[in-house]
């Protein structure tokens, strides 16, 4: 049961370029968006897609398949888990940033 504990698993398209980030020491950071889409009927009758955008970010060697094989557009899958961090911007007020931080990737899609 502890394996199900805090587990993102999302489909979607990748809705800007990736953006690479390396650290001393060779540490890599890939950080995406990804689109989600949900289909469904209001209380009218009218179909409905609603869209939601979940940041991502991948180290290490995902970070490298990141940067090497995905683009704006791709569809992708990834499991992960779910993260909450703060900082304080260049104005000093407290940012909150909630993401999916990727364990595996999967490229679909053509």
């Amino acid at each position: 049961m502890n394996a199900m504990r805090n587990k993102v698993q999302l489909i979607g398209h990748v809705g800007q370029e990736p953006e690479i980030k390396n650290f001393d020491g060779g540490k890599k950071v890939a950080n995406i968006t990804i689109a989600t889409n949900e289909n469904y009927t209001n209380d009218k009758g009218e179909k409905v897609e609603q869209t939601e955008w979940h940041r991502v970010s991948a180290w290490g060697k995902l970070a490298e398949i990141i940067e090497k094989y995905v683009d704006k557009g791709k569809e992708i899958a990834i499991e992960g888990k779910l993260t909450h961090r703060s900082f304080d911007d260049k104005d000093g007020n407290k940012r909150y940033v909630t993401e999916v931080v990727a364990n595996d990737i999967l490229l679909l899609g053509k």
